[in-house]
């Protein structure tokens, strides 16, 4: 009897058929696996250098501002006026308790503010250093600290309460850990003061009260509280300081009183993120 073999299939055929299926099918998704290890590690890369490099031009560019306050220290003396103590260029911004976004703020700033800071404000016990600027707006507070305006501007004399601002995951991180007796020093050009804590409170921000005169040289910090609060900060942080010694004599000498005591703006701090 005649067998017709003609369209049968060979079932080593199908076998060897689907081995190739599924050894070509593990080999597709190791290669896939690999591919997407190979660009996770690239973006990590990229991501850290990107990161690096915003560390590296903030601290250059924060000593430069430092720089040309010192230079500005040494013109005075050259003309006669008193020059203070001169401020160490060789420091660098400790930003170890920063958010990134602060960081890339800061990083931002620095090719638009290019005024000269009214002063350093220094407490060594926190590692906090930074340049005072004029105002309490974004620009000014991503690149430093600010002075409130209606307080007594940094190195007035007289019995007035000088106001400054910065943000909470900026400079300021550090005064989570602010305790009384803290010394605090404020450089300008004409006198460098050291001031020590003396109390520490939480207010609303519409409460100006902590701005005004002491009836003491005083200094007052403000930041945003709760320190690591997501979204907007409903209290401020507030750190009086009251002065101790100064090394030279103020550099405006009849400005005394509390004059500007009735022109205080609400305490300044961002509504996001601050």
């Amino acid at each position: 009897m005649e067998l017709h073999t003609q369209g049968a299939v060979d079932p080593s055929s199908d076998g060897q058929d689907i081995g190739a299926q599924v050894i070509g099918g593990k080999m597709r998704i190791r290669l896939q696996h690999r591919f997407a290890e190979r660009l996770l590690l690239t973006t990590g890369v990229t991501l850290l250098g990107i990161f690096l490099a915003a560390l590296l031009n903030g601290s250059i560019s924060s000593r430069r501002a430092i720089a040309d306050f010192t230079e500005a220290q040494t013109a005075a003396k050259l003309n006669g006026s008193p020059p203070g103590v001169r401020a160490q260029i060789t420091e660098s911004v400790d930003f170890s308790l920063w958010s990134e976004k602060r960081i890339l703020a800061y990083r931002e700033s620095l090719a638009i503010k290019k005024d000269l800071p009214l002063g350093i404000i220094r407490i060594e016990r926190l590692s906090i250093r930074a340049p005072i600027f004029e105002g309490t707006d974004d620009l000014v507070l991503n690149r430093g600290v600010g002075w409130i305006a209606g307080t007594a501007k940094p190195g007035d004399a007289g019995s007035r309460n000088s106001g400054i601002a910065g943000h909470r995951d900026g400079f300021f991180r550090g005064l989570k850990d602010v305790a009384v007796g803290d010394s605090v020093e404020l450089s300008t050009l004409g006198a460098v003061r050291q001031y020590a804590v003396n109390s520490i409170e939480i207010v609303n921000p519409d409460n100006v009260s902590v701005l005004r005169s002491r009836g003491v040289p005083s200094l007052t910090l403000v930041t945003c509280y709760p320190f690591y609060f997501i979204g907007d900060a409903p209290q401020r942080f507030i750190v009086h300081a009251t002065l101790k010694r100064q090394t030279t004599e103020p550099e405006n000498s009849q400005n005394t009183g509390s004059a500007f005591a009735n022109n205080i703006n609400p305490i300044p701090g961002r509504k996001k993120n601050d």
